[in-house]
């Protein structure tokens, strides 16, 4: 998973690169470093 480090906080739906299911993934940066991750079912 690519993860965009100029965005400070963000939340969007990707499939499963495995199952290809949905999942959410939460992220937070700060000062270019992944400071918080987050994946889970969306339903």
């Amino acid at each position: 998973m690519l993860v965009d480090l100029s965005i400070s906080q963000q939340e969007y739906i990707e499939d499963c690169e495995v199952c290809c299911n949905p999942i959410t993934i939460k992220v937070k940066i700060q000062n270019q470093e992944i400071v918080f991750l987050e994946a889970e079912k969306p339903y």
